[in-house]
């Protein structure tokens, strides 16, 4: 991995067993990164980045005019979200057992009068694990039928720059807990995605006739993942 330099931004440019170059714009400063194929001569790196700067600037521009999002302190009328849906938060003190119940457009969550936001988080983290836990399975199942491809095991986990990991060799995927909080066609995107690693290792032009293939809209749904965290 090293680093070029254009003009006053700094780009990350990492070598894989590809065949193509991509570049992406990452939130929260709008770094960037270039993967390139191995054998990619540094001078058409610098070519390639040259002529994505304006879309580089535009993409950069995007990220620093976002709101900055204040900590959830997880306390009555915070928006939340599940599957797509904004739910105002309710909490409801308790000594039974804590959880996390939605009624119509509200949010209930049950915790100790005494706890603190770590650990009002915790249990509204937990929750969103446990229903990605449930769904993950349903398309797991659908896809293996149409793909013809097994996965041995799946987990939830938080994760700052992917929506999912597949390794390959344990036939084992990873989704990113936030993904509850999303409409559930992004979920099966990701999970579709991901599985698709396990008929073609590499991004490249195969891996996307599979994924033309299966999810003909998955181009849409990457898209709305981009304008999130251009994690995928």
């Amino acid at each position: 991995m090293k680093n070029i330099k254009i003009e006053d931004i700094d780009i990350q440019v990492i070598k894989k067993g590809i065949k193509n170059m991509y570049i992406s714009v990452h939130k929260p400063d709008g770094w960037v990164r270039i993967t390139a194929p191995k054998r990619m001569k540094d001078e058409d790196i610098w070519k390639f980045a040259v002529s994505k700067l304006g879309w580089i600037k535009k993409q950069r521009i995007k990220y620093q005019n976002l709101e900055i999002q204040p900590q959830k302190e997880y306390v009555t009328g915070e928006k939340h979200y599940f599957q797509g849906r904004a739910y105002l938060l309710n909490v409801i003190y308790t000594n039974k057992k804590q959880k996390v119940e939605i009624h119509n457009n509200q949010m209930d969550l049950y915790i100790r009068e005494d706890s603190t936001r770590e650990q009002r988080e915790k249990v509204m983290i937990e929750w969103y694990r446990s229903q990605l836990k449930e769904e993950i399975p349903k398309f797991i199942d659908k896809w293996e039928q149409v793909m013809g491809v097994k996965v041995n095991s799946f987990g939830v986990k938080q994760m700052k720059t992917k929506w999912g990991t597949c390794n390959t060799n344990a036939k084992r995927i990873w989704i990113n807990l936030e993904l509850a909080k999303m409409n559930p066609k992004c979920l099966e995107y990701i999970v579709v995605h991901e599985m698709v690693h396990l008929l073609e290792r590499y991004h490249n032009k195969r891996f996307y006739a599979f994924m033309d293939k299966y999810l003909p809209g998955w181009k849409e749904i990457r898209e709305e993942l981009k304008s999130i965290g251009s994690l995928a």
